[in-house]
């Protein structure tokens, strides 16, 4: 006789359904056989190709100062930097002859880079055969506009909490309605839009985390990121006791169920907490990976949470040690763009 989870997961295979209820049992159980059951239903409609996308952290200037994050306006903690245009788009040039299909634009919500500046590098970037996703935060519904003319083709945002409470507690001066408003914008723009959710925030429930899974399905999310919160000694939250490895891989695991072809990422906080833990939510529902191809010492400066991996490493090192870590596990690096579609 089947017990009350492989009914639900038998259900999630299926129908790619689940009320909130349902979302809460699995989420409360340790049963591996959630993690089985993501893969299958990764393999069936995402094969076993895993997507690269090298990430460029171009600034760890922000005017906003969310209580979690350590690139937070009022940490003075913090050794800042920018790169150039120049700079960005070499590192760019130099991911497209790693054999990279994407580059992911990353930062701060540095106002140095205006819209303008952003269209130019944008603009430079295409010239190398890339696809472009930017996760720069929130702009207007025009600099949305202006950033899809010049040639980007995905934008990541992510919610980080659906739970209204606990958006305002932990993002002063922001407001969840605009976030939600920036995601719908970007949507109706054409972009492939992702978003996602830090896992283990104090004053985070079961419930909420519910929730904000089944934002993402209503929402139809191309790309949807999961990731542990760990806490920042240079923030508010420095005293927190932080998220859990194996919730966050359920959280990662439950997405996939309900949203079988969108793109996954194995989050590099996933490693931080776990040694194999970018392997581990491959084979649980993840088929990207988006390795660091920011040069020289600005990885370490780009210091959201503590005990980020591969600080030191070089970006063709890094680009080689997954690529056979994922080779091991009988996975192969796409050599597409990698979109949803």
């Amino acid at each position: 006789m089947l017990d009350y989870s492989e009914i639900l997961l038998n259900k999630a295979k299926k129908t790619h359904e689940l009320t909130k209820e349902e979302i809460i049992q699995l989420l409360e159980t340790d049963d591996k056989s959630l993690f089985d059951a993501a893969d299958r239903v990764r393999t069936k409609y995402k094969g076993d190709d895993v997507h690269l996308r090298g990430l460029i952290e171009f600034s760890n200037v922000c005017k906003q100062n969310c209580k979690y994050c350590g690139l937070r306006r009022d940490n003075k903690h913090l050794e800042r930097y920018r790169l150039t245009p120049d700079e960005v788009i070499d590192f760019a040039k130099k991911g497209a002859s790693y054999g990279y299909k994407t580059v992911v634009l990353q930062s701060g919500e540095d106002e140095w880079f205006s819209c303008e500046r952003l269209c130019e590098i944008i603009s430079e970037i295409k010239k190398f055969d890339l696809a472009i996703t930017l996760s720069i935060g929130e702009k207007t519904y025009d600099e949305y506009k202006a950033y899809k003319d010049a040639g980007a083709d995905r934008y990541l945002l992510r919610i980080e909490t659906t739970d209204e409470k606990l958006y305002k507690l932990l993002h002063p001066g922001m407001d969840l309605q605009n976030r939600k408003v920036c995601l719908k914008n970007l949507q109706e723009l054409g972009f492939e839009t992702g978003s996602g959710c830090l896992v283990g925030l104090d004053g985070q429930s079961v419930e909420s985390l519910a929730n904000d899974i089944l934002y993402f399905k209503e929402n139809d999310f191309d790309m949807v990121g999961v990731g542990p919160f760990i806490p920042n000694e240079n923030t508010p939250l420095a005293g927190s006791k932080g998220g859990g490895f194996w919730l966050a891989l359920r959280v990662m695991a439950i997405i996939r169920l309900l949203l079988p072809d969108i793109n996954i990422p194995a989050t590099t906080a996933m490693e931080t907490l776990n040694p194999q833990g970018r392997i581990i939510a491959l084979q649980s529902g993840a088929n990207v990976v988006m390795p660091n191809i920011t040069e020289g010492d600005y990885r370490r400066k780009y210091e959201i949470y503590p005990g980020k991996i591969c600080v030191n490493d070089t970006p063709i090192h890094c680009r080689q040690c997954i690529s056979s870590k994922i080779e091991a596990i009988g996975r192969k690096i796409s050599d597409n763009y990698g979109f949803r579609y």
